[in-house]
């Protein structure tokens, strides 16, 4: 039986296979922590990347924000590259990351849809960050571990984009896949729906995002529990997303978004990247340990990479 991935170390996860990353996430029940980092941006530390930081915290998984495909940096992955104009593009800098927090990596990929009518001011994003096939060849060759089909503010991506997304990546990525959306994306829908769910579901999805309850206004318990069931009944995962600035607000608000949600079932907790400035990074160890006591913290955060 495959380790859960709670107390797995980077040996263990390093030999994983797509089938087995996802059991050790089901097998670590509704335990593991999920940061998100936006590579173009340099951490508190200056000359580590947020990713590093992020596992000292207590992370599981990695979720890379703003990573271009085509132009592959991560900030601080290799020496003297601590900003995003000092950066130089590469094949390997996944493999890079891996080797420093020994966590699987994922990133976000977004399918923005250019005919619809946004709410807010639109926002473009490099071709390397959109869905298409090339986006998710490339993102296997150079070594992830998941993708998150979703969508930043602003930038337009709708849920039907998403299920369509779903099944062009079951094509052409071999690792998991999670869909769903953590707010609107200055889209006018819901932004959470058993309609949606079923879609991304159908379409192949491994695991469904959805806004954690707490964050997205207006989205209940019921909805999120609905999603929940659903997915587990057709063999699926849920994660929950804190992707609403709030990972930077009062730990109590961390600690008490993490226990309602695991009362609901999810699989996964993702807290965003709005916590990797001086305020707020302490908030992943909140989360963590709320969700699982203090013991699995200190145990992820202690965990050498060399286990």
């Amino acid at each position: 039986m495959v380790q859960r991935l709670i107390s797995a170390t980077a040996k263990e996860i390093k030999q994983m296979t797509k089938e087995e990353l996802f059991q050790s996430i089901k097998a670590s029940e509704g335990r593991v922590v999920l940061s998100e980092n936006v590579v173009v941006q340099a951490s508190v530390a200056g000359d580590i990347t947020c990713a590093e930081l992020s596992k000292a915290y207590g992370a599981d998984m990695i979720l890379l924000n703003a990573f271009d495909v085509n132009h592959p940096v991560v900030v601080a992955a290799y020496e003297g590259q601590y900003s995003a104009e000092t950066c130089v593009p590469n094949d390997e800098v996944v493999n890079r990351l891996k080797e420093l927090v020994g966590l699987p990596i994922g990133m976000n990929v977004e399918p923005v849809d250019d005919s619809v009518k946004l709410e807010s001011t639109k926002v473009e994003i490099a071709l390397g960050r959109q869905a298409s096939v090339e986006t998710f060849k490339k993102a296997n060759q150079l070594g992830l571990d998941f993708i998150l089909l979703t969508g930043n503010p602003g930038t337009g991506v709708t849920n039907e984009l998403i299920a369509k997304n779903v099944k062009i990546a079951k094509e052409h990525f071999d690792g998991i896949i999670i869909a769903g959306k953590m707010h609107s994306a200055g889209v006018d829908e819901p932004v959470v729906s058993l309609k949606s769910a079923e879609q991304f579901i159908e379409a192949g999805a491994d695991i469904v995002l959805v806004p954690a309850v707490g964050t997205v206004w207006g989205i209940t318990d019921a909805q999120v529990k609905e999603v929940v069931d659903l997915a587990h009944s057709k063999g699926k995962l849920v994660m929950s997303a804190i992707g609403t600035s709030q990972e930077s607000a009062q730990p109590d608000v961390v600690r008490q978004i993490g226990i309602r949600n695991k009362v609901l079932g999810v699989d996964i907790q993702h807290i965003g990247d709005a916590n990797m400035g001086l305020v707020g990074i302490e908030n992943i160890k909140e989360l963590s340990d709320a969700i699982r006591g203090k013991r699995h913290t200190v145990a992820r955060m202690a965990r050498s990479i060399n286990r």
